[in-house]
Formats: C-alpha cells, sequence, structure tokens
C-alpha cells in the first residue's frame, strides 16, 4: 500500500526520512539489541538521545542559557492545569480566547484563581484574531495567555499581543518549529508534539528560569511542578521515551532541511498555493480574515454539507485523508505542516479544481 496524502490536524504527517529511520533501528538500536522503546530511560544510549533532543532544540530556536527546556507528558491539555498552578502567584491571570482550545486553558485556570478574558474573536466564531495592541491587561496578572495558532479554526497570532510587561505564556502547540521564534519574547512557550513534530502524548516546554519555582499553588502534585522535572533533567519518572527519541529525529530532519527560516519560506509557499486557489475559487471559501490566516491549518467550505460531504469522501478515494473539518466549523481543513510536502498541496489544489468543474 502506497502513503496517503495526510491532512490531519493531528495526531499528523511526519517527515518520512524520520519514520524510515526509526523502521531500520526498531529491533536494534545502533548495536544495543532493543528498541528504544524497550530501552531504561536511565541507560547511557538513551541519556545521549534525549540530551542530543535537548540540544538540538536549542539549536534550532536559538534558545537562551536563562530557559529550561522539559519534556513531559499528558499533551497541551496539562498544561492548561500546569501553567495556573506554577504560575499563579497573585491568583490572576489575563486570556485572550481565540479559539476552543484558549477557551479551555482560560476555564481551567479559573478554577486555581481569577482567570480573565480580556479579549475574544468568539463573536464571530473565532474567524479571526482582535485587536491586541492596547488590552486592559489586569494590574495584578501574574502572565497574558494566548493559543498562538488555532488549529481549529485556522488563525494566527502575527503580531504578539503588547501585554504591557507582563509575562506571555503561548500554547504553540500547531505551530511549532514551524517559522523562526524570538524565545526571549515569551516567559513560557508549550507545544503538544503531534501536530508538527512528534506522537501524541508528549509535550514540549520551554521555560524562562525564574518561573521554574518553589512557590507554587499549595496542592500542585510534584509530576505538575515544573522545578521536578527542570532539576530532574526531564528524568524525574519515566519520560515519553519514544516520542522524545522521535522528537530528537524531527529536530535533525528540520537543521538537515536548512533550519526554521527555510521551514517557513517553504510553509509560505505551500500554503499561498492553496490560498490562491481558494481566492478565486467559484466553490470553496475560506473560513479565515485573510490577515490572520494559519500557514499550518486552513479550514475551508462550499457552504452546501451534502457536497462537503461528498468532497471528503472523494478526496479519501484519492489518496487525500483527513481533510473532514472539525465538528465546531464543518466543512474542510487541511492541515498543511511542515512534514506534508508540497507535492500533497499540489494534489489537493488540482483535486479542488477538478472537483470544481464538475460540481461548481
Amino acid at each position: 500500500m502506497s502513503r496517503v496524502y495526510n491532512f490531519s490536524a493531528g495526531p499528523a504527517v511526519l517527515p518520512e526520512a524520520v519514520l524510515k529511520e526509526a523502521a531500520a533501528e526498531m529491533l536494534d538500536y545502533r548495536g544495543t539489541g532493543m528498541s528504544v522503546m524497550e530501552m531504561s530511560h536511565r541507560s547511557k544510549a538513551y541519556d545521549d538521545i534525549i540530551k542530543a533532543a535537548e540540544s538540538d532544540l536549542r539549536d534550532l530556536l536559538h534558545i537562551p542559557d536563562n530557559y529550561r527546556v522539559l519534556f513531559l507528558q499528558g499533551g497541551a491539555s496539562q498544561q492548561f492545569a500546569m501553567v495556573p498552578m506554577n504560575l499563579m502567584k497573585n491568583r490572576a491571570a489575563d486570556y485572550i480566547i481565540t479559539g476552543q482550545w484558549a477557551k479551555k486553558a482560560y476555564q481551567e485556570a479559573g478554577m486555581y484563581g481569577q482567570a480573565n478574558a480580556i479579549a475574544s474573536s468568539e463573536d464571530r466564531t473565532f474567524s479571526y484574531i482582535p485587536d491586541c495592541s492596547d488590552l486592559p491587561v489586569s494590574e495584578n496578572a501574574d502572565y497574558v495567555y494566548i493559543c498562538e495558532n488555532n488549529t481549529i479554526y485556522g488563525t494566527k497570532f502575527w503580531t504578539l499581543p503588547d501585554t504591557k510587561g507582563k509575562d506571555l505564556v503561548a500554547d504553540q502547540s500547531s505551530c511549532f518549529l514551524s517559522e523562526p521564534v524570538d524565545v526571549a519574547k515569551y516567559g513560557l512557550i508549550f507545544a503538544g508534539a503531534q501536530k508538527n513534530v512528534g506522537p501524541a502524548g508528549t509535550v514540549i516546554v520551554i521555560a524562562r528560569e525564574d518561573l521554574i519555582r518553589e512557590d507554587v499553588l499549595e496542592g500542585t502534585p510534584a509530576m505538575l511542578r515544573y522545578k521536578t522535572h527542570a532539576d530532574a533533567g526531564s528524568l524525574y519518572n519515566t519520560p515519553p521515551t519514544y516520542g522524545i527519541y522521535i522528537c530528537g529525529k524531527v529536530f535533525k530532519w528540520l537543521k538537515e532541511m536548512g533550519g526554521l527560516e527555510e521551514m517557513k519560506k517553504r510553509n509560505e509557499k505551500k500554503a499561498k498555493l492553496l490560498y490562491d486557489f481558494l481566492d478565486q475559487s467559484r466553490l470553496f471559501k475560506g473560513t479565515v480574515e485573510k490577515k490572520d490566516r494559519s500557514l499550518m491549518n486552513v479550514p475551508f467550505i462550499t457552504g452546501d454539507e451534502a457536497l462537503d460531504a461528498l468532497f471528503v469522501k472523494e478526496s479519501k478515494a484519492a489518496g487525500l485523508e483527513n481533510l473532514k473539518g472539525h465538528r465546531t466549523v464543518g466543512g474542510m481543513r487541511a492541515s498543511i505542516y511542515n512534514a506534508m510536502p508540497m507535492e500533497g498541496v499540489e494534489k489537493l489544489v488540482a483535486f479542488m479544481d477538478d472537483f470544481e468543474k464538475k460540481r461548481g
């Protein structure tokens, strides 16, 4: 069976070169006589794997020395609780609500302190990013929180909000490593791996050292304290060893491809091809304001639910998988992460053009 073009929002497409390399090492990782899945996380072989992964990630993002990198479990959703548990010193934080995941994080934070929704785009089904140039940032807020790229709705913060001196916390799950990032502009970044980096279950946290504190909220379990994991080098307990191993291979692949500057160029080219088609199409329509369009997630509709369903069915038969939109938006969604080749987007656009000519 040949591989399909997988447009899933997550778990998502991984680089074929990474998968082939992992397959070759499945039974015997570099002479150890065992798979990484069978290997002790305390072994020398695994210590080399996790240290190389962190080193390559630091190189890719030019992470400053005063930031720690943590490989954790629980996915991005566990960070909805870990962030306020660890950072809500004043029991207050401000949230910008631009989609379902930011809204869930905001609701979770409300369990631990005062969560303030200081901007939202829910009034138009999260189809845009609100103006964040002069936000009513709370005087006692410990941080301002954003979901930087909204997987479901296809929007992206192209300008970071003015936090008026407060630490910026960003969920970058669906745009992580898709472009260069100035890490120093953030207090904390986290990203679930299953969209652009590796297998589901692993989450990467990049946190400024002064935010990794002893004085977290009372009752915070040891496993939910950043300091616990920072002090143990992400090896406090058995980490998601195979997930980190794959992430490390993706980091090396990104470096071989030319780094994040090159990936941004590639991603812009792929997105332009798809958005240009949508903008001239008589049948298909994008659902996001142009200025806020994501390079990673592209939702679109025909305006006819039956036609949308037919498109999803026929596209699957053509080897274009997982194009059905999220249930809260409907229609279709193409997630075109780093590992989606240009050929996949070209095939999608050609299929859309043919579908339109037949039924438009």
